[in-house]
């Protein structure tokens, strides 16, 4: 994969190599993705694809890479399609991590919506259909997922599109 990387004519191919080696753990799949970025940075669609890759990787530690990714220089909490192309990514495309059975993943996505909620009411709403199936899981992971719903809604000063949600995924009308 890392060879396809190196040889790869194009951003198309190089992102196919990439995509392969963000499941392998090794120092070539860190010098892919520090190449890949540099070698894009300025495209902010590529951009998004790569920070999509990395939350999407099965490798273990990949919240804490997602966590890391979001004091980058490319990841802005402002920017909504940076927001969708990692948190989102994490959150809709990665469910053995997201779903990890201590709750980490849960606890990251309710962070990131109370943070969001304050200047980003929309996309902080649209965060929260990861949440919405929560009765369909596990008891563990359903007692998770409904104590982070509590959480979002005991929030003060919680916007009415992500209160809106969070009372209907609970069965609450508001």
């Amino acid at each position: 994969c890392f060879e396809q990387f190196r040889s790869a004519g194009n951003m198309t191919d190089q992102l196919g190599a990439l995509a392969a080696l963000t499941n392998c753990s090794g120092p070539e799949r860190d010098a892919a993705l520090t190449a890949f970025y540099d070698r894009w940075r300025g495209e902010a669609l590529v951009v998004d694809k790569w920070l999509t890759l990395q939350a999407t990787s099965r490798l273990s530690g990949t919240l804490a890479v997602v966590q890391a990714l979001l004091a980058h220089e490319a990841f802005s909490l402002k920017n909504p399609n940076k927001v969708r192309a990692l948190i989102g990514a994490f959150t809709q495309a990665n469910p053995l991590h997201f779903h990890a059975v201590d709750g980490s993943g849960y606890t990251f996505l309710a962070d990131q919506i109370l943070t969001l909620n304050a200047f980003n009411p929309q996309i902080a709403a649209r965060l929260m259909a990861a949440f919405t199936r929560w009765r369909k899981y596990d008891p563990a992971r359903r007692q998770r997922m409904h104590e982070e719903l509590e959480r979002i809604l005991a929030a003060p000063e919680l916007s009415p599109d992500v209160y809106e949600i969070a009372a209907k995924t609970l069965g609450r009308e508001g």
